[in-house]
């Protein structure tokens, strides 16, 4: 068991891995942290390169926590993030969270309100600050 933290390169990301870091000490387990991308695009803010790859990963280590880093990519974000918290049988899952009008998640949908609603595990979701 570990607690899956989804994670992007911005102050979201974060908020997730620090709050997702101090959940698996509370729990005593590890973290498998999840970075994904859709691949729709040649160029996606939200996925981690190399070299960010890297600095996430000497975190990781800094932190002592035992920890598993994934890369995927698929159709849906909140989808691969629920599939690793089923295969690792998830204690919970950390995802940062930012303000959408009631509108923009009509609209555009959300990939934290889809794992919020559809995880088998708890879901604590984080804001920066």
């Amino acid at each position: 068991m570990a607690v899956v933290i989804g994670f992007i390169p911005d102050e979201f990301g974060e908020a997730a891995l620090t709050a997702g870091l101090e959940e698996a000490q509370r729990r005593r387990t590890g973290v498998v942290v999840v970075n994904s991308t859709r691949g729709d695009s040649l160029i996606d803010k939200r996925y981690v390169g190399a070299e960010g790859m890297v600095t996430l990963e000497e975190r990781l280590v800094e932190s002592g926590i035992e920890h598993e880093l994934r890369q995927t990519m698929g159709r849906d974000i909140a989808e691969e993030i629920l599939a690793v918290a089923g295969e690792v049988d998830a204690d919970a899952i950390v995802i940062g969270i930012r303000h959408r009008t009631p509108v923009g998640k009509l609209i555009m949908g959300s990939v934290a309100q889809r794992i919020i609603i559809d995880a088998a595990c708890p879901v604590v979701a984080v804001k920066p600050g």
